[in-house]
């Protein structure tokens, strides 16, 4: 059986999107003036900056140009590899988690956003932003729009709060599934659409189904063609989830309903 999650099947999703006549959209544009048929490619870089670049190589051969969330993290901020994602033609915006790291702290979290920000701006202008799950901690960093308001910060988009999903079919691969919303503390939407995809190809068999707007979340360190890579990444995905379902998760659950923040 062929492997998924490779940069072959991806192609094979997005010839497939396009043979169905869906264009593509980075997210701002999107927010600034939505097409009638179109995709928006989301990347979160959790881990592996290089495999952004990677995957950011390879949509920009196809002429394609997405959006890349980074985190301010080691693993994820590398100003080299921001840049040259920059220089194709892509969106880049910051993957925050400042709530979390400053355990709760408003404040503190607000200060540290702001700095974090205009870190990015350095490299582009940045209109949108998309919150980092942090599923270890208890603190959901999209409260901290609860108590200010991004467009003070020059934001028009935050995809978790800003994008109607009864409109929009949201489709992430976290847990290298496509339905791993069912063991995700915070990548997941309240929508209308009931689709149940496993498999990439799933996905491509229903294309005529799916409907006219959809937004796709890829974590760059899921798609390897390279063998020893590809099998690396899917070993560590396979005990990372189930790390989350079976302890992580539970355990940060029980914080939440403790401090009343479910």
């Amino acid at each position: 059986m062929e492997r998924d999650f490779t940069l072959k099947i991806y192609e094979e999703l997005l010839d497939t999107l396009i043979n169905a006549g869906y264009s593509f959209q980075r997210v701002e544009d999107y927010m600034q003036d939505p097409l009638e048929k179109v995709v928006m490619l989301r990347h979160d870089v959790d881990l592996r900056s290089y495999a952004a670049l990677r995957l950011a190589k390879f949509e920009a051969s196809k002429g394609i140009q997405s959006t890349y969330y980074f985190r301010i993290v080691k693993q994820s901020y590398d100003p080299m590899i921001i840049h040259k994602i920059v220089t194709m033609g892509h969106e880049i915006g910051y993957h925050y988690e400042d709530l979390a790291v400053c355990a709760g702290d408003y404040q503190a979290a607000i200060q540290s956003f702001q700095k974090n920000l205009e870190l990015f701006r350095e490299f582009y202008p940045v209109k949108t932003i998309c919150m980092h799950g942090s599923s270890g901690s208890p603190y959901d960093n999209r409260d901290l729009w609860k108590k200010y308001d991004m467009q003070d910060y020059g934001i028009i988009c935050e995809p978790y709060l800003s994008i109607d999903y009864d409109k929009v079919l949201y489709l992430s691969d976290t847990g290298r599934r496509w339905n791993g919303f069912k063991m995700s503390l915070r990548d997941n939407v309240k929508t209308k659409y009931d689709f149940n995809f496993t498999r990439t190809w799933e996905i491509v068999d229903a294309v005529d189904k799916l409907p006219d707007q959809i937004l796709f979340t890829a974590h760059p360190e899921q798609w390897v063609d390279d063998f020893p890579e590809w099998l690396y990444v899917k070993g560590f995905s396979i005990l990372h989830s189930l790390y989350k379902v079976y302890y992580r998760n539970r355990k940060i659950k029980k914080e939440m309903n403790n401090s009343g923040k479910e």
